[in-house]
């Protein structure tokens, strides 16, 4: 097989029939009739690179399924990319005057000496009432409107 770049760079020479057959083959069914030339080729160089590479990680490919249920559903699409938090990331958060410090763990988070799965986990522990863990530090879209505590800080 031929590296990677010059298969791509042959992909501009196909023929539209071809680009058509080659989606057929990479989905398993045509591709919808007034699809672009562009899609096309974007389609097809995606798959290339998979191949050589590999897809998506299966986080990823639930988020997409997720967002197409909810297409599905509503009819609605709007896309909030969640934040990345990485491993060793510090989150802080003031609740009722008392500082509360957390700890971005490779699979989960360290909060006072214990290991959570989930923010949402800790902001219940720590409020006594459910939320949402990304709300309530902050990570959705800049702070929300807090309850009766005070802003969420990010370090």
């Amino acid at each position: 097989m031929a590296p990677i770049p010059e298969l791509l760079a042959t992909l501009p020479n196909l023929t539209t029939p071809e680009l058509r057959a080659r989606w057929k083959r990479i989905f398993g069914s045509d591709p919808p009739p007034k699809l672009s030339l562009d899609l096309l080729m974007r389609a097809s160089a995606y798959q290339i690179q998979t191949d050589a590479h590999g897809g998506l990680d299966p986080k990823s490919i639930r988020r997409l399924r997720s967002l197409v249920q909810v297409f599905k559903t509503t009819g609605n699409f709007t896309f909030a990319p969640s934040p990345s938090l990485k491993p060793g990331a510090k989150l802080i958060r003031e609740w009722h005057g008392k500082t509360h410090r957390v700890t971005v763990l490779e699979n989960g988070f360290d909060y006072a000496g214990r290991r959570y799965r989930s923010l949402s986990q800790i902001a219940r522990e720590i409020t006594g009432t459910r939320w949402s863990g990304p709300s309530f530090f902050g990570l959705n879209r800049g702070p929300k409107p807090n309850r009766r505590g005070s802003e969420a800080h990010h370090g």
